[in-house]
This record gives C-alpha cells, sequence and structure tokens, in this order.
C-alpha cells in the first residue's frame, strides 16, 4: 500500500490526550460538524462547488467511478434502545430517577418508536423498521448524485458512443440501506440530469467490491484460486476470524483486549459515572457497578405507525448487556449521537441534554478506538488483515479506468454504494493521509498520537470518487475526491502527478504506484 500522504485541507479537532478535554490540531480541511458524534456523523461536502480544479488544456472529462456508503440511517436492530430503557424502568420503579433522569425514558421510547416504523409510508423503502435510513440520509444521497451531475455536467448531457447511449451502472452491497441508498442516487441522477435517464442500467449486486467483508466459504466460493476474488474471500476469512478474535497470530485478541483496557480506564470510569449521576441516584449507579444489577436488550415491545396501519412487535436478543456505568453511559452516547440523523422521524428528539458536550469526545474515542482496529489501519503488524479485503474493489476502480485508456468508452460512469465497514478499509488503503497510519503494535491508538477519527474518515454516505479526464493522444489523467473535496493520491504517486500544484495524475503512473 502506498504510504499515507494526502493533504487535507481542514481542521480537525484533537485531544490533547486519548481521554483529555479537547485541544487544537492542524490538518487543513474544513471542519466536520462539531458534537463527537463518530462514524454515525452526517454528511456534508468539504468542498463549494466553484473551486474545483479544471481539467488541463486539450483534456476533457470522460468518466467519473464512485463508492459511497449508505445515508444516514436509524439504529442497525433493537439492542442500545431496548437495553437503556431497560436500565431506566429499573430505576424509575427503585424511585432512583433525578428530575432530568425522569425525562430520559420517554425520550428513548419516541427514539424506539421511530426506528420500529422507520420507512412505512416512504416510497423506495421496502421493509419498515430498525436499519433503514432516515429522511435525512435520504437527501443525504439525493443531494450528493445532484451535485454529482452539477460537477460533472459533461459526462452526463447524453454522451454516445459507437451510436449508443453511454452506460451509468449502479453496484450495491445487496443489504437494505446500500440498495436504497443506491435507487434513492440514481433517481435524482436522472432528474438532474434526464439526458442520461435512460442509460442508468439496473442495479447488480457485487458482494466482493461491496460487501468483502463478511463473505461466506460456501456462499461465496471461486473456482479461479489465481482471480482477484479469490484472494478476496481468503482475506474476508483472516478478516472475519480477526473480528471474532480467533486467528491464530492472536491479533484480534490484541486488538479486543487494547479496547477493553480503554473502556476500563479510570478516566472513561469517572466520567460514565459523572454522566449517570445527572440522570440516577448514587445508590442505584453503585448496584450497577457491583453487580447487583444487570440489564440487557431483552424486552418485547410492540410500536404502531402514526396512522395505524403498520404494526411492529421485536424481541430483544439479550446480546447487548449493562454491566457497569461505563456500559450503560456508552449506551446512552449510542442513543446520542444516532438522534440528530432521526429528527425529522421523532419530532425534534435531542439526547444532548443527558450527555454533556464536555463528555462526549470520551465515548467518541471508545467508539474510535474500537473502529480503528476493527476497520481501520490498526496495527503495523498486523499484515493489513482490516484491509485487505478491499482489493477487488480497488482493483475494479483501476480495470474501469483502463478501459478508458484503451478508448472503451462505452460506460460513462459506475457507482458504487456500501457500507462503514469497507468505505473505512478502502480509504485506508488507498492511503489517505489522516485516515491509513497504523500504530506499532506495542502501541495503542489514541488522539494525541493518531489524526484518526471516525467522523472524519466515515461520515454518514462517505464517498470516494475518480473524475477522469482524456485527451486526443489517449493520455488519461484521474483526480480524486474525497468527500468532494480535492486530495492528492500518497506521496509515493507524486512522480504521476501531471503538474505542480495540479490535483490530476497520469493514470499509467498510478498504477505503478500502486502497483496495479
Amino acid at each position: 500500500m502506498p504510504s499515507p500522504a494526502v493533504s487535507f485541507r481542514w481542521a480537525l479537532p484533537l485531544l490533547a490526550l486519548a481521554l483529555a478535554a479537547c485541544g487544537g490540531g492542524e490538518s487543513g480541511v474544513s471542519p466536520a460538524p462539531a458534537g463527537d458524534y463518530a462514524t454515525k456523523t452526517a454528511y456534508q461536502p468539504r468542498q463549494s462547488a466553484d473551486s474545483y480544479e479544471a481539467p488541463p488544456a486539450g483534456f476533457a472529462k470522460v468518466y467519473a467511478g464512485l463508492v459511497a456508503r449508505h445515508g444516514t440511517r436509524g439504529l442497525s436492530s433493537m439492542k442500545y434502545d431496548d437495553a437503556v430503557l431497560n436500565l431506566w424502568t429499573r430505576a424509575q420503579a427503585d424511585g432512583a430517577l433525578t428530575a432530568l433522569g425522569r425525562q430520559l425514558g420517554p425520550d428513548v421510547e419516541k427514539i424506539m418508536q421511530a426506528n420500529f416504523v422507520l420507512g412505512w409510508g416512504v416510497p423506495g423503502i421496502g421493509t419498515p423498521g430498525y436499519g433503514n435510513l432516515t429522511q435525512v440520509g435520504i437527501a443525504e444521497h439525493r443531494q450528493l448524485a445532484a451535485r454529482l451531475a452539477q460537477r460533472d455536467a459533461e459526462l452526463f448531457a447524453g454522451q454516445t458512443f459507437e451510436g449508443r447511449p453511454r452506460q451509468v451502472e449502479v453496484l450495491h452491497s445487496g443489504q437494505d440501506r446500500a440498495v436504497d441508498s443506491s435507487q434513492f442516487f440514481a433517481a435524482s441522477l436522472a432528474a438532474s440530469a434526464p439526458a442520461v435517464a435512460g442509460a442508468i442500467a439496473p442495479a447488480a449486486v457485487d458482494r466482493f467490491q461491496l460487501y468483502p467483508h463478511k463473505l461466506s466459504a460456501t456462499i461465496d466460493a471461486v473456482a479461479d484460486a489465481a482471480s482477484v476474488r479469490a484472494a478476496v474471500l481468503a482475506a474476508s476469512l483472516d478478516y472475519q476470524r480477526y473480528a471474532a478474535a480467533k486467528d491464530a497470530a492472536g491479533f484480534g485478541a490484541e486488538a479486543a483486549a487494547k479496547v477493553a483496557a480503554a473502556r476500563a480506564a479510570p478516566e472513561v470510569r469517572s466520567r460514565a459515572r459523572a454522566v449517570l449521576e445527572r440522570l440516577f441516584t448514587p445508590a442505584f449507579i453503585d448496584k450497577l457497578d457491583a453487580g447487583t444489577y444487570a440489564f440487557s436488550n431483552n424486552g418485547t415491545r410492540t410500536f404502531a405507525s402514526a396512522d395505524g396501519r403498520f404494526t411492529s412487535t421485536l424481541t430483544g436478543d439479550g446480546k447487548t448487556r449493562i454491566q457497569s456505568a461505563v456500559d450503560a453511559a456508552a449506551l446512552l452516547y449510542e442513543l446520542y449521537i444516532i438522534a440528530p440523523g432521526l429528527r425529522q422521524e421523532t419530532g425534534g428528539v435531542s439526547l444532548d441534554a443527558y450527555l454533556p458536550a464536555e463528555y462526549a469526545p470520551t465515548f467518541a474515542y471508545l467508539q474510535d478506538i474500537d473502529d480503528f482496529y476493527g476497520k481501520g489501519p490498526a496495527a503495523s503488524e498486523y499484515g493489513g488483515v482490516t484491509t485487505r479485503f478491499t482489493q477487488a474493489l480497488l482493483q475494479d476502480f483501476f480495470d474501469e479506468v483502463g478501459r478508458i485508456a484503451q478508448g472503451r468508452m462505452d460506460r460513462v460512469a459506475r457507482l458504487r454504494f456500501t457500507h462503514a465497514e469497507v468505505m473505512i478499509p478502502f480509504i485506508a488503503r488507498l492511503g489517505l493521509r489522516n485516515a491509513s497510519t497504523p500504530v506499532p503494535r506495542a502501541q495503542t491508538y489514541a488522539y494525541a498520537s493518531n489524526p484518526w477519527r471516525g467522523e472524519d474518515v466515515s461520515p454518514m454516505a462517505t464517498n470516494v470518487q475518480w473524475d477522469v479526464v482524456r485527451d486526443g493522444r489517449g493520455t488519461v489523467l484521474v483526480k480524486m475526491l474525497f468527500n468532494e473535496q480535492e486530495v492528492d493520491f500518497p506521496g509515493t504517486c507524486e512522480a504521476a502527478r501531471h503538474a505542480g500544484g495540479s490535483h490530476y495524475y497520469r493514470f499509467d503512473g498510478l498504477r505503478r504506484c500502486y502497483g496495479l
């Protein structure tokens, strides 16, 4: 993998210490929304439409390749909300709620209600309930498509090749929220660029590119042992053993131990208790920390849509457990970060009052360390176990541009829709600065020593785009956008840069740089 060397132009908040208060840090890109929402941060484009570098003289845009995470969603299942509500119900029965704490239960129930019926009555959502896109998530992909149509207007003006319309291909992971994101995106592109509406091909599933972290040795078996897909399947199985802490080298168990140690840090326990004491009596929290009380998502609940036409009953699986103050505060944080994207569905419910801003960075760090080792760069000595399964996606980006270099111009764009579990390792595999720096195995990821942040690397709808331009002699250049901001390829690709200060790179040089 190329060494990380992309220069961002926006400021990322850094913590003076892994669990200390926020401090300054310079990395050069426009700030993401404040709030410490980790990878649940709502999407914002990072560059204004009037500031993009034009193709060099003699070059014209000929192709766009995109991969994007699904848009803002609700909770993935009935786990965090149900566990917190069970804890709250016990505290209510014990008379152990503060004045602020008494408000928490009704607000959690509103969030639960919204997730039970999420997507009901929304055209384009197939099965209502947990895991669906919110109205914010739908808008993110509609607007992303509209900006693409505006930014690359010449591509979507109805171009033809050998007498036929150039096609727009759409791929997704096969999972509901990625499928729905692809559909909302494609419909918006068709509305924004009517000339290509008839050239948008029906969407297709590609698990090897867009769901490679969960491939099955039986369902996804590959006959050709020398193919990229065979390598991706092997990498996926390696990763799954790592994620389950069952890899032979013990890297998964080691990473899990680092995450557990972070949760057990005295600073975290202190701040968790400070959060909970605003909601519950000290005696109740003592019982939780002593093991007298434990809670899980084992409830059976029923909610109906506002119009009464849709009703859902669900029972929790009991796997999400609250056995300490840290567990309780961490699950409260899970609701805190999902609430902003659900405000249209909940009527404006916010959990900001329950988890004050000064405590949010502590729990954002717990999310980030988990994602850093679970999806991100992890440790240098782990051999890329968290990123190698993105090889098919990376290869496809290069293969698609290779088609253009060969004069095969039947496709004008390929649009792919996936998940954070793929975007985070793919971005690391690309070598983007602040998103791809591992830590030595002997150290532990911390804010003070590593710039990786979930809210910057993979907010909702995070995306990577390659704009491809070609001149009359067949020379092909590539420009990369990360969340719609022009960024450089890694420093090891500097020899491929078309001209000083330009974001365009020669495709043949990029191939050499990435070994493809």
